[in-house]
């Protein structure tokens, strides 16, 4: 089995940090794990891709190939449509439902959201809001996370509960509990 995940957003969001957490959870559930990240200008609010695959056989290549992707995780909703071609026909995206207009001729987000609307498999929520709400506007990355726990199947909701944890524990435990907490939001979010 396998998972071909790409994530991506803008420089700050946190994408990498999801990585960490997804590469953790894999690590300690013996899911083999290749990663390949793009920073891009993240200084100045540039693009972020990280390529994450996890599969229970060998991994030869640490990039997905076009059309190959399984889910694509984004912080933000024209990036999530600037990896829609490496999307499998099955694929799914799971992204923030709130631009974040980092360039002058940023297209219309009402077209942006019915664009990823259109696709079969899709989960949208306003996660920077959310987090807002939940007074975790810093987790938001972890809300995302949640919303698509079920869908990375070779590790658990628990094992990446577990991760949060073990990612975030230098920094303390209300961090982590911030965390945690937006992660399960998430979860609840796609419930609705």
């Amino acid at each position: 089995m396998k998972k071909d995940i790409i994530l991506c957003g803008v420089g700050g969001q946190g994408i990498l940090s999801i990585a960490t957490v997804i590469g953790e959870a894999a690590t300690e559930a013996g899911i083999n794990l290749k990663q390949a990240e793009v920073h891009g200008m993240s200084q100045r609010g540039g693009d972020v891709q990280s390529n994450l695959r996890l599969s229970t056989d060998t991994i030869y290549s640490d990039l997905i190939p076009r059309g190959e992707a399984d889910i694509i995780i984004a912080m933000e909703p024209m990036e999530a449509l600037r990896y829609v071609p490496f999307l499998s026909k099955d694929g799914w995206v799971v992204t923030s439902s709130e631009p974040l207009v980092n360039i002058p001729n940023y297209p219309e987000t009402d077209k942006i959201i019915a664009d990823i609307k259109a696709l079969p498999h899709h989960r949208l929520l306003p996660i920077g809001q959310l987090a807002r709400e939940a007074k975790a506007p810093k987790s938001a990355n972890m809300l995302l996370l949640g919303m698509v726990a079920d869908l990375i199947e070779l590790v658990s909701p628990d094992n990446l509960l577990s991760a949060i944890s073990a990612v975030f524990d230098r920094k303390g435990e209300a961090v982590v509990e911030a965390n945690r907490q937006a992660f399960l939001l998430g979860q609840k979010g796609i419930e609705r």
